[in-house]
């Protein structure tokens, strides 16, 4: 079990440390102006944590104790081949949900 002093240093200091990332970005460069060749890396920062969130869940699923699933990685390749070739990504994540559920459903 963990220690209510170690709980509380770690949560701190996580908010210490997400304080100073936004402060950094706000508080001392707010008022100058970006750089463009910065500003083109900043347009996929948004794009990259999704996939960065959903991955180790498709292909290192805790609910198989880390063993890839045939479904999971179909639901993960319809959605993205979806997502890809028709630029919609609600779509894409929609019909990938609808992929997962079924075959988990018809699987079990």
């Amino acid at each position: 079990m963990i220690d209510r002093t170690e709980l509380w240093i770690v949560i701190i200091g996580l908010g210490l440390g997400s304080f100073g990332l936004r402060f950094v970005f706000l508080g001392l460069v707010g008022d100058r102006p970006i750089p463009a060749w910065l500003m083109r890396h900043l347009r996929y920062t948004a794009v990259s944590v999704l996939p960065a969130l959903i991955m180790p869940l498709i292909v290192w699923p805790a609910a198989n104790d880390g063993q890839p699933e045939p479904v999971r990685l179909a639901a993960a390749a319809i959605t993205l081949g979806l997502g890809f070739y028709f630029k919609n990504p609600l779509l894409a994540m929609v019909v990938g949900g609808v992929v997962l559920v079924s075959g988990i459903y018809l699987t079990s």
